[in-house]
């Protein structure tokens, strides 16, 4: 079995006007994590796609990069897209961030990269006073429910008609 590669991932936030770093499996390779911008849209949707193996494009609108990206994040390794989580800070509810769309390149998976979007989301979430993430998926996506169980996720359902009718999804979420 081929081994993956390691990665340097430097966060980088501006809080309090320092750089923070946070390392996870260390190369020479150099992963950069930082906050997304309304320009990354047109990358990240010209791979969705693929990444996933099917139609998924319609379930990530433009304004989630117009509207959400100071809470939303973009994993590049050498100038190249590894990543992306998009997070929101529920407007309607002080206690709650929420993760809508988290997408890691084919060949960066099981490298930590969505590991450490999931954690740098859980730190804005903190800095902002909220207490809980929720996310969902579709009940078929079993990499997805035992990522969630891993990172720390209780998980409900399948809840029926969730996303409407015939639209069952698992629920997750996670105290912070």
């Amino acid at each position: 079995m081929p081994s993956r590669p390691r990665w340097t991932l430097r966060c980088s936030s501006n809080r309090g006007g320092r750089q923070r770093r946070t390392n996870a499996r260390e190369d020479d390779r150099g992963m950069e994590i930082r906050a997304a911008r309304p320009e990354d849209y047109d990358p990240i949707i010209a791979v969705v796609d693929e990444w996933w193996g099917r139609p998924i494009a319609a379930s990530l609108p433009r304004l989630f990069f117009d509207h959400f990206h100071r809470t939303s994040l973009v994993a590049t390794a050498d100038g190249t897209l590894a990543g992306f989580l998009v997070g929101i800070l529920s407007p309607s509810s002080a206690e709650d961030a929420y993760i809508h769309f988290v997408g890691v390149a084919p060949t960066a998976r099981g490298t930590g990269v969505g590991r450490v979007l999931y954690e740098r989301f859980f730190d804005l979430a903190r800095a902002d006073g909220r207490t809980r993430v929720g996310a969902i998926t579709a009940p078929v996506n079993a990499g997805s429910i035992a990522f969630h169980q891993r990172m720390g996720f209780a998980v409900r359902g399948p809840v029926v008609g969730y996303d409407g009718p015939g639209k069952d999804m698992m629920v997750f979420s996670r105290a912070l």
